[in-house]
């Protein structure tokens, strides 16, 4: 084959955890990814029995798509992408993992026009 049909799609994927930031916001409960904190070479990623004043804990913000959907979802229809696969994390919608209803709000961010 020389190329891509001509239907093809681009699109691009992302992960809850590298993408949403607002972690303490919208109801949502804390994850694993919320209290793992930031490494580099030679200091190794940990993760915390909470969230500990003073520690950088990266996901936190990440790319803030929580706050920045908008923006980047347009930024992916600039690069000509046709498709966009997202993952969200579940403590936005059962926040301590025991509820019997989800919480509203966090669909909030998977209302996003996309």
């Amino acid at each position: 084959m020389s190329g891509f049909k001509s239907d093809f799609l681009w699109g691009g994927a992302v992960a809850a955890h590298q993408l949403e930031g607002g972690w303490n916001e919208g109801g949502k409960g804390i994850s694993i990814a919320d209290v793992m904190t930031a490494g580099a070479y030679g200091v190794s990623r940990e993760i915390t029995p909470g969230i500990i004043e003073g520690r950088n804990y990266p996901n936190h913000e990440a790319i803030d798509f929580y706050h920045r959907y908008k923006d980047d979802i347009k930024l992916f229809a600039e690069m000509g992408f046709k498709c966009f696969r997202t993952s969200i994390a579940w403590t936005r919608i059962f926040p301590n993992g025991d509820e019997i209803e989800p919480n509203e709000e966090g669909f909030t961010i998977l209302r996003c026009g996309i």
